[in-house]
Parts: C-alpha cells; sequence; structure tokens
C-alpha cells in the first residue's frame, strides 16, 4: 500500500480577490484536501488579505498568507518564502486564477513518485465565461460549457494519463499554475531563484535544475485538471533576460540557485495563518 503522502498546495496571487476566491471555492469542494493551503500574495493590496481572513474560518485545515511588500513582479520570492513556510512532504503549486476539478488534489496525490516532479496542464476559459463566472461567483464548469479551449485536456482519464508520463522533446516546458514536487528534492536546489524578477521561465529553470539533479518529470494529462481563468497578457520585458538564466544553468548544468529558498532566514513576519485542523 502506498504511504500517506501530506501536502501542502501553494497558490500564487496578486490583487485578483475575485479570481481566488473562486479558487478557495473549488478547493473546498475537493474529495481529497492537502494537509494545508499557503497563499503566496507578490504584495497584494488590503481587499486580498481580507478575503484570505475570512475563508480561513471555512476551512478545516490551515490557510496560511504569506505576503511581501509589492516592489514588482518577484513571483520567484514569494513562492521560496511560501515553499519555506510549508510542512507538507509534497509541494502541488497552481495560481490565483484557476478553478480546480473536484479529483484535482487527489490525482496529483495518487501521481506523486519519488524522483519526479510533475508537470500538469489546463484547460482555458474565454473573455466573456470567465467574466460569466466572476460576476456570477460560480466554479460550476465543465468540459461541456460553452467558452471552454482545448477541450481534450479535460476528459478525466486516469489510464490514459499514465501513458503520457515524461515526454523528452518536452522536459523543460512547465506551467506554474499546476505543478507539483517533493520538498526535500526542491529544497536540495535551493527552491527558484530569486534573481529571476519579471515575467518568464521561472519554473523552467526550476526544472532544469531538478533534472541535473537526476529528478525526473513527468507530464500529467487528463488527470489533475484545472480551468484558467482569461486575463490579458503580462508584461513580458523580462523574458529575454530570463530566458538567458535558463540557458546559463542547462548549458553549465547548475544545480543550485545561489540566490534562492535557503536564503531566506524566515519568511516574511507580516504572515496571517488559520492552525485550526
Amino acid at each position: 500500500m502506498k504511504a500517506k503522502i501530506t501536502s501542502s498546495l501553494i497558490i500564487s496571487t496578486y490583487n485578483w480577490p475575485d479570481a481566488l476566491e473562486l479558487v478557495l471555492e473549488s478547493i473546498l469542494t475537493q474529495s481529497v484536501f492537502p494537509n494545508e493551503i499557503i497563499i503566496a500574495d507578490d504584495g497584494s493590496t488590503i481587499e486580498t488579505k481580507n478575503m484570505i481572513t475570512f475563508y480561513q474560518s471555512k476551512f478545516q485545515i490551515p490557510l496560511i498568507h504569506v505576503y511581501h511588500e509589492d516592489t514588482g513582479f518577484r513571483l520567484s520570492e514569494i513562492r521560496n518564502k511560501a515553499m519555506k513556510k510549508s510542512t507538507g512532504d509534497y509541494i502541488i503549486q497552481i495560481d490565483g486564477d484557476v478553478i480546480l476539478h473536484k479529483y484535482f488534489i487527489e490525482d496529483h496525490l495518487k501521481i506523486a513518485k519519488e524522483n519526479y516532479f510533475v508537470r500538469g496542464s489546463r484547460i482555458k476559459m474565454n473573455e466573456n465565461l470567465s467574466k460569466k463566472i466572476l460576476e456570477n461567483k460560480t466554479t460550476k464548469i465543465c468540459l461541456f460549457t460553452k467558452g471552454i479551449k482545448n477541450r481534450g485536456n479535460g476528459i478525466r482519464f486516469p489510464f490514459l494519463t499514465k501513458l503520457l508520463f515524461y515526454k523528452k522533446e518536452d522536459k523543460l516546458k512547465m506551467l506554474g499554475c499546476n505543478m507539483a514536487f517533493w520538498r526535500k528534492d526542491v529544497f536540495k536546489i535551493n527552491g527558484y531563484d530569486n534573481n529571476l524578477q519579471g515575467w518568464g521561465y521561472e519554473d523552467s529553470e526550476l526544472a532544469a535544475r531538478l533534472i541535473n539533479c537526476n529528478v525526473k518529470k513527468k507530464v500529467m494529462k487528463n488527470m489533475g485538471i484545472v480551468y484558467h481563468i482569461y486575463h490579458k497578457e503580462r508584461n513580458t520585458d523580462s523574458a529575454n533576460s530570463n530566458y538567458n538564466v535558463l540557458e546559463k544553468t542547462v548549458n553549465s548544468n547548475l544545480k543550485m540557485a545561489k540566490n534562492g529558498i535557503n536564503n531566506f532566514l524566515n519568511a516574511d513576519n507580516n504572515n496571517t495563518e488559520n492552525t485550526n485542523s
């Protein structure tokens, strides 16, 4: 029998409490709950904090708010601070703009295997559907909902997933909105590179260092399903410089970030958490 895995669900967010609320509502309907939820907040305003505080009373598991000041796009840093706060054996990572299928956590825990990390996939919602679900505050969405793109990713078929675990030609392609790894593995490589600021390639660079440490990648399709809420593309001015860092990591077989998770003595002090169990 597979040993029970403790898990931490990390959700990154920035100034979109309406979307984050739907994420949290979808977690409340999960068939299996993580052991804790950690919100990695990249400097949102008080509306996000107030909404998280409200939801802390609705969960029977810890809902932890890890926050730092808004000084620009520092997603790598805030994810590292959230992981530093985590206690689970296994970290499942999503963004604060996805709605989870009811078996999302259960599927990830079924797929988890030593010496592997996982890239999931997503279903995209168009702008009209996204606007509708935000206005109605609903998480009721399925494969046949009007406004769904790339529907093939929404067919939950665990047997098919086992046939699509690993694609060598795709080893560095990642989706930060749906990925998972063992906590001990990500600490071994010193987490995300804090020097990667601005949008682009931070997840691929993390994956490259895991692979350099002989941790293999699984591609999970047709399980662990998320529905992505439409938003305008972020500023990509930093993409070229971040890609150069990724190339250097690959070419030099870099295993540890020089400035990463272990460079924080503690997560920021201005955290709030619910420790109910």
